[in-house]
C-alpha cells in the first residue's frame, strides 16, 4: 500500500490556492518597496538633516569665536547677565564684542536708544543721569583700539560704575549731542 504524499509546504487538508493575479502581485511588491524605503530612507534622511544642522551650528560658533571686533546684534542673555549690561528696548545700532583671558574678561557693547531707554539703562545699572559727567573720557585707549570707537566732537558724557568683586566694573560713555537718540558705549570688565 502506498501513501500519497501531500505537496510540500501545503497542509494536507487544505486545497491548493489559485495562482496570484498580476494586479495583486504588483500591489504586494509596491507595498514591500514602500516599507523598505520607509525603513531605510527616513532614518537616512534624518541623519543627513541632523549632520547639516550640526555643521551649521559649528560654523555659527566658529564665526562667533573667531570675531575680532564688534559683531552686530544683541549680546546673549547670559552675557548681559554676567556682565550686567542692561540693553534697553527699544535700541538700535547694537553691537558687541567679548574678550576673555586668565586675568580679565570684557564685554564691549554699543547701542542707540531713546531718552526713556537711556534712563532704563542707567537705572538697570543702579545709577541716574546725575552720575554722568560732561566730557569725562572713561573708556581706555586699549578699548578704543579693540573696538574702533572714536569719541570726537561735543556731547560726550561718561562715568565709571565700580562695584565690589565679583560684580563687573562698567566704563560708560554716552553721546547726548542728540538728546532724543543717545548713543551708549559700555565696557564691562570682570575678574574671573
Amino acid at each position: 500500500m502506498t501513501a500519497s504524499l501531500p505537496h510540500q509546504g501545503m497542509p494536507a487538508d487544505e486545497p491548493p490556492r489559485p495562482a496570484e493575479d498580476r494586479r495583486h502581485m504588483i500591489r504586494r511588491r509596491a507595498l514591500t518597496l514602500l516599507i523598505i524605503v520607509l525603513l531605510i530612507g527616513v532614518p537616512a534622511g534624518y541623519l543627513v538633516i541632523s549632520a547639516n544642522q550640526s555643521r551649521d551650528s559649528g560654523r555659527d560658533k566658529e564665526a562667533k569665536y573667531a570675531a575680532t571686533g564688534l559683531t552686530e546684534g544683541y549680546p546673549s542673555k547670559l552675557q548681559r547677565r554676567i556682565y550686567q549690561v542692561p540693553v534697553p528696548h527699544p535700541a538700535e545700532h547694537i553691537a558687541y564684542y567679548e574678550t576673555n583671558n586668565w586675568k580679565t574678561s570684557r564685554l564691549y557693547v554699543q547701542f542707540r536708544t531713546t531718552e526713556a531707554g537711556l534712563d532704563v539703562f542707567l537705572a538697570g545699572m543702579g545709577v541716574t543721569r546725575k552720575d554722568l559727567k560732561k566730557g569725562d573720557a572713561t573708556i581706555s585707549a586699549r578699548a578704543l583700539h579693540v573696538t574702533g570707537w572714536r569719541f570726537d566732537g561735543d556731547g560726550w558724557w561718561g562715568f565709571v560704575h565700580r562695584q565690589k568683586n565679583p560684580a563687573p566694573t562698567h566704563d560708560v560713555m554716552v553721546n547726548l549731542s542728540n538728546p532724543a537718540a543717545p548713543m551708549v558705549f559700555v565696557v564691562s570688565r570682570t575678574i574671573p
